[in-house]
């Protein structure tokens, strides 16, 4: 069994949570969805730094 919690947040945010979430989706199925849009943006985000910033070398110079 799942162990259940309450978050406080402001009716704002709890409004801006509605406008996000799909028909007949949990609050709980939201935030799961939001925070693995966060961690691939994260992701994607420091491909981008290594891509910008590091020296890549040939498999062939290897």
């Amino acid at each position: 069994m799942t162990e259940i919690t309450t978050i406080q947040i402001t009716k704002h945010t709890r409004e801006e949570l509605r406008h996000i979430g799909r028909k007949g989706e949990t609050y709980d199925v939201l935030i799961n969805r939001l925070i693995e849009t966060a961690r691939k943006t994260a992701f994607f985000n420091e491909i981008d730094h290594i891509l910008e910033h590091e020296e890549f070398v040939s498999l062939d110079e290897i």
